[in-house]
């Protein structure tokens, strides 16, 4: 291995979510293909489940996103103060 006079990359390990790898980066994914990106931080997937893999896009939350084009509404008002409906 050639000296650099770069310091290396650093890999920041998540238990519950991506790989963040100081950039720029290249993927090489199991079947051969080659994934580049020049953006200074990357978080890469490690559950499989994002749809723009090998990069993450934080499909592994769970969690329900409201519409912005409908008002939130709520209906447990009444059971959060229960003093409104008397």
């Amino acid at each position: 291995m050639p000296n650099s006079p770069e310091r290396p990359r650093r890999v920041t390990v998540d238990r519950d979510g991506p790989l963040l790898v100081e950039g720029p980066v290249e993927v090489v994914g199991d079947d051969g293909t080659v994934s580049v990106s020049a953006r200074f931080t990357v978080a890469i997937c490690t559950c499989r489940r994002s749809r723009t893999y090998p990069w993450c896009d934080t499909s592994h939350r769970r969690r329900v996103k409201q519409h912005e084009d409908k008002p939130a509404t709520s209906d447990t008002s009444d059971t959060e103060n229960p003093e409104a409906s008397s």
